[in-house]
């Protein structure tokens, strides 16, 4: 989809009520975890995106049945799999493939897969996983393909290396039909983990300390079909968040699972960005005062992602568009990818006065008057930051593959021009 680009009239204001898609890093895993039972699984609230789509091509390509019932609820049926090697083609597109190890490995005994694709933010360790799977019983081996194989999985005590979210996710599946008891230490916790756990516990797995970083999984024999619907994307909401100030608009984020919003809404009230909580909604008034918060003593404050429950690194480019508009000074310290900072040199080249300090931290001093240009859509996340840079900038910006959002934001100019963005998406 390279040839595909949005042309979009920035200086406009918006108004009205959005509401967040399914988290997109919950169905993955999830979509990816109904080949943990033959019985039928009807998921509700999947995102319609790319990385959902390419998903459901792999589920297929092993023998299960998964089709559309309506606009964004799957049906899925693994009652015969066959995991042959999986398709290389289609696992280069996502990251997401990775997550069919710990399920086809519980289920088959045996899984071979090529490495994994996705967004290049720098390099995205595998590690975790096969530590985990290997600790309770898989072999292993790596090469051009990674081959897992288990004759039984059995539970351990288990300390992660790093609290991976894809590699909990991975070995919880795994542990859930393992024998035994497993105790997983130093886990991943953000709510798409949480609500991961919550579907396997839907099928019959024993889960305890679901939201926290000591996961326990007592192993079962058979895990059954079950209706789940998937939780509102906590990322997207961080995204209309910086939508609403860059743009001065007053909007309303409808069921915002305002349960998961601590961290990022401390994050965006340090750049001078305030919401209100009206039930389950999420209100981001239009007259902000969009000042910098200094640390104690005048310092120069600093913003940083680090795992949940603190500012997650999927609103650390929306955060950084949104300090550009703010006034003050502030450092970004992306700790975790060491390439997902190189987008703001299109950010400098639209007028963001940005000092790149090093591959992890910018310093933003802001507000700055963004013009329109031309740029690229380099990931998910900080595609999304270049079109809330467009949206806010002067004139008529173009930016090309965004194919890459549209991988993680599910029919995104549609929802923005329905608040009254002027985005015209061109497919050649």
């Amino acid at each position: 989809m390279a040839g595909l680009r949005y042309v979009v009239e920035g200086g406009h204001r918006l108004s009205g009520t959005i509401r967040p898609a399914g988290n997109k890093n919950a169905a993955l895993p999830i979509v990816a975890a109904a080949l943990l039972t033959e019985d039928e699984v009807t998921l509700k609230n999947v995102p319609r995106i790319r990385d959902i789509e390419t998903l459901v091509l792999l589920l297929r390509s092993v023998g299960a049945e998964a089709e559309w019932i309506a606009p964004n609820s799957l049906r899925i049926c693994a009652r015969d799999i066959q995991p042959a090697t999986l398709d290389p083609d289609l696992c280069e597109k996502i990251r997401a493939s990775i997550l069919l190890a710990g399920p086809l490995l519980a289920r088959c005994g045996h899984v071979t897969l090529p490495p994994p694709g996705g967004d290049v933010i720098g390099r995205r360790r595998l590690d975790t996983h096969f530590f985990a799977f290997e600790q309770l019983g898989a072999t292993f081996t790596s090469g051009e393909r990674f081959t897992l194989s288990a004759k039984e999985l059995r539970g351990r005590d288990i300390f992660l290396d790093e609290p991976s979210v894809t590699g909990t996710e991975n070995a919880m599946c795994a542990a859930a039909l393992a024998k035994g008891t497993t105790i997983f230490r130093n886990a991943a916790s953000e709510p798409h983990v949480q609500d991961l756990a919550h579907f396997l516990v839907g099928m019959g797995a024993m889960i305890e300390g679901i939201g926290t970083n000591t996961l326990t999984v007592h192993g079962v024999d058979k895990l059954h079909g079950c209706t789940h619907t998937i939780g509102p994307d906590h990322i997207e909401v961080g995204s209309f968040i910086g939508l609403a100030a860059v743009t001065r608009s007053e909007l309303r984020i409808a069921d915002a699972g305002v349960e998961h919003l601590r961290s990022i809404l401390m994050g965006f009230e340090r750049l001078g960005i305030t919401c209100r909580i009206e039930g389950s909604d999420l209100v981001v008034p239009a007259e902000q005062e969009r000042r910098i918060k200094d640390d104690l003593g005048g310092h120069v404050p600093k913003l940083e992602d680090q795992p949940w429950p603190a500012f997650p690194a999927d609103v650390m480019s929306i955060a950084i568009v949104t300090a550009t508009q703010c006034e003050g000074l502030i450092l970004m310290h992306e700790k975790m990818f060491e390439s997902r900072m190189f987008f703001v040199d299109k950010l400098i080249s639209m007028g963001a006065r940005i000092v790149l300090c090093d591959p992890h931290r910018a310093l933003v001093s802001g507000p700055s008057q963004l013009r329109a240009a031309t740029v690229e859509s380099p990931d998910i996340r900080a595609g999304m930051a270049m079109l809330l840079a467009a949206l806010c900038a002067n004139g008529t910006s173009t930016i090309q593959n965004v194919g890459q959002i549209e991988r993680g934001y599910e029919r995104i100019d549609e929802r923005l021009n329905a608040l009254g963005a002027r985005i015209t998406r061109i497919e050649e």
